[in-house]
């Protein structure tokens, strides 16, 4: 990050700060208001595919108390990362009316405590992978951690279209966490399981991006569907659904899967192309993105399912 964006950062972060200063007093601070911070949502979701990362590593062989040491580190981890990330986005979540009556930018919560909540969980979550799990996991916490903090948040975020490819990386990060819990390596199916999840997440958050499109003009966000057009983004979305499908495939070639998975990943994974092909042509696009916004979290959730019920014991 050069001087001069870190400049006005700064002074962007600064006046926020004496807004958010300026609010109105909401009541007093619950412990919900820090569950939220976290995104809670997101942290479930993400969770599922670290435990499916560590079933398949396992091949039903499971260490019980490695599991739950691997799923909290991996969770402190993420809700950090998510913590972090409302501090930096404070400026920007003023703008957005999905965003703007979170406790940070609604003044509930200072941003000098949500960023020491964020350190926090960080240090918590990195060291207990690293003295519980193993150091290969802790690594890769840290990486996501790094990745999705500063290198998306801080950086891409705010200047460039490929900011979601870029947050990508960190997204995929929690299978490959689980997977190295047990194997302690990055082999061909902690690989697998990292492509999947980063082809996975930018049609994902382009649905997203073009149903909330106009909110992401306001504040200010170079979101490919606002810098491109809806058009351009529909042309991106296909490209990495339609490299996902074969991708995904894969654990079963490599024999972490049965047949089962090899069928449900085909179908699953064809109709969401199907229905990415159908928006060049729909009438009303955020009813649209909405339908590709929820099947891609359906698509991820029921996958990682299959994907547990389906592997193959290791002998």
């Amino acid at each position: 990050m050069d001087d001069q964006m870190r400049l006005n950062l700064n002074n962007t972060a600064d006046s926020t700060d004496a807004a958010v200063s300026e609010s109105v007093d909401q009541g007093p601070v619950t412990w919900r208001d820090f569950v939220q911070l976290a995104k809670p949502g997101i942290i479930f979701s993400n969770s599922i595919t670290a435990f499916g990362g560590f079933w398949v590593a396992s091949g039903w062989h499971i260490n019980w108390l490695q599991m739950i040491y691997t799923m909290i580190g991996t969770a402190l981890v993420m809700a950090s990362g998510c913590v972090l990330n409302n501090y930096l986005d404070r400026d920007m979540d003023i703008k957005m009316a999905r965003t703007q009556n979170r406790a940070l930018p609604s003044g509930k919560i200072s941003p000098q405590v949500v960023m020491m909540y964020g350190i926090i969980l960080g240090v918590i979550g990195v060291l207990g992978l690293g003295l519980l799990v193993n150091p290969m996991s802790a690594l890769l916490g840290l990486i996501g951690l790094f990745v999705y903090v500063w290198i998306y948040t801080a950086w891409f975020k705010r200047t460039s279209v490929w900011s979601t490819v870029v947050g990508s990386i960190s997204g995929a990060m929690p299978p490959v966490i689980g997977y190295c819990a047990v194997r302690n390596d990055i082999d061909a199916g902690a690989i697998i399981l990292f492509g999947i999840l980063f082809l996975w997440q930018p049609p994902h958050f382009w649905a997203l991006g073009i149903r909330r499109m106009e909110e992401y003009r306001a504040a200010g966000f170079p979101l490919l569907p606002v810098v491109r057009g809806t058009f351009i983004t529909k042309i991106s979305m296909i490209r990495y659904i339609v490299l996902l499908v074969p991708l995904s495939l894969l654990l079963y070639v490599y024999g972490y899967v049965n047949v089962f998975y090899f069928y449900a990943a085909v179908v699953m994974g064809l109709y969401w192309a199907f229905l990415c092909i159908k928006g060049f042509k729909a009438q009303d696009e955020e009813l649209w993105a909405k339908k590709m916004f929820i099947y891609s979290i359906n698509y991820l959730t029921v996958m990682f399912i299959i994907m547990v019920i389906t592997t193959v014991a290791v002998s």
